[in-house]
């Protein structure tokens, strides 16, 4: 028997005796954090406090998905990150799709460590996307594009139906959200699958051009779909998101940090590109 999805949030608190490390994270556009828990428990699990909020809308049906706004897709994250901000001495943002949109939001209102993001959306490739401002008057919703898995017997929990008046809230939201690319000066690491259903490489495109004043780091995922978090290369991202944050925030730059469950093989190698 299927477990049920669980949609709560994630809390934890920060263990070690180093500097004191957050991050927040958000899910992705009608998922939520069930899809991104393992991820969570990881990070919790190598001593960093996390907060991983249910995004507004989400969790329960689309209808009431389709009575939410963008701004309070980001108000729930920008909370979340005030929490760990007066808890820690340094917050790093990441997200899954729309909620990597989130997280560079945040990343360029906010002094963020680092930034993680594993197939983020910034662009809706769709040609009705312009058009869903009309379209959602007379069109309710659209079938979903939900569970873009490749390993067998994996469900985001994401919801059955897309809501039109939500997909022209996130098109507003990608857009205003490029704006504020250039202003991002954290390091951003990109975790990409090679086969996506969902995000196109035009959101890779937008994310390359607007990040003018921050490195970016891109790490290929060979063996996952969209919701890669779920998927064959879960570890890889689990595993190379603790390397990241210890690589910008070193253990000698105040003591340690707890040890990861979860230790990469003796010399095994990440496809990575560094821009």
């Amino acid at each position: 028997m299927t477990a049920l999805p669980d949609h709560s949030p994630f809390h934890s608190a920060f263990r070690g005796d180093g500097p004191r490390i957050g991050v927040v994270l958000s899910h992705g556009f009608t998922g939520s954090p069930h899809g991104l828990r393992a991820w969570a428990a990881s990070l919790a699990d190598a001593g960093f406090a996390v907060r991983m909020p249910l995004l507004p809308g989400h969790g329960t049906t689309w209808q009431e998905l389709a009575r939410t706004r963008w701004t309070q897709w980001h108000e729930a994250l920008d909370g979340a990150y005030l929490e760990l901000d007066a808890e820690c001495d340094h917050v790093f943002s990441a997200g899954l799709s729309m909620g990597g949109a989130l997280a560079l939001r945040v990343a360029a209102t906010r002094p963020v460590a680092g930034v993680i993001l594993v197939n983020p959306g910034l662009v809706i490739d769709d040609p009705r996307a312009p058009l869903a401002g009309i379209l959602k008057l007379v069109l309710k919703s659209t079938p979903a594009i939900a569970n873009d898995i490749l390993k067998a017997g994996m469900d985001e929990g994401a919801y059955p139906r897309t809501p039109v008046a939500a997909a022209h809230e996130l098109n507003k939201m990608f857009k205003d959200t490029i704006r504020l690319l250039p202003r991002v000066t954290a390091p951003v690491r990109v975790f990409r699958s090679t086969v996506d259903h969902v995000v196109s490489d035009s959101s890779i495109v937008a994310l390359r051009r607007g990040l003018t004043n921050a490195p970016l780091e891109l790490t290929r995922l060979e063996n996952s779909y969209h919701v890669a978090t779920l998927d064959n290369d879960a570890d890889q991202i689990f595993e190379g998101s603790i390397e990241f944050i210890r690589s910008v925030i070193p253990a000698s730059a105040g003591g340690g940090i707890a040890a990861p469950v979860h230790q990469a093989p003796a010399g095994s190698q990440e496809g990575t590109a560094r821009d």
